[in-house]
């Protein structure tokens, strides 16, 4: 959701470049193998691998295609009953990227990537991360917004702005409520 809010809003407003970067739930939370969440965070784990050779072969614009076409599948259809293949394909790449699904050589870039996200954050988060630079310069990181609807245009700027108002306060850490809401995800892009 923040990721539609962001692209969706926010971009056509202030002309931001988005780059996606990985986070691994997998990695992060070393789920038991047999446990509930095990399978589901290493296929989606899985899935960043096949992320990572379409960035190193085609750049940020096709990492977000894929982006797009997992995110329907997976929130939009609830379905994890897919292949790479057909990610893949579905977001008009190169099919010979599904072959990173199981080729544990590209675990290295997405602990690299995750690890940049999670210094800036600190450990005790999970995604979405946000990161800029703030006023001074320096690359700042947030967990969050975790929203569970995309906002009108006219509040997605405002709490963008308020999220790089806060990112220049030295000494600000955490805003927190409960959430009562499910997603409630707009149109299947």
């Amino acid at each position: 959701m923040t990721a539609r809010w962001v692209v969706d809003e926010i971009v056509p407003a202030r002309g931001v470049q988005v780059t996606f970067q990985p986070i691994s739930l997998y990695f992060k939370n070393n789920p038991d193998e047999g446990s509930p969440v095990h399978d589901r965070l290493f296929f989606t784990h899985r899935l960043l691998r096949v992320m990572e050779s379409i960035r190193a072969a085609e750049g940020n614009s096709s990492v977000q295609a894929f982006y797009w076409e997992c995110g329907r599948r997976i929130h939009h259809d609830q379905s994890r009953d897919f292949t790479a293949i057909d990610v893949v394909k579905s977001a008009g790449l190169d099919p010979t990227h599904a072959d990173a699904f199981d080729d544990n050589k590209w675990d290295t870039e997405i602990r690299t990537r995750m690890e940049a996200g999670l210094a800036m954050t600190g450990e005790d988060v999970g995604t979405p991360i946000i990161a800029f630079d703030d006023r001074r310069g320096v690359k700042q990181g947030y967990f969050g917004p975790v929203i569970t609807r995309v906002p009108s245009r006219e509040d997605s700027l405002a709490m963008w702005d308020a999220l790089i108002a806060m990112m220049n306060i030295d000494g600000f850490w955490e805003l927190k409520r409960t959430r009562t809401d499910p997603p409630e995800f707009p149109a299947r892009p």
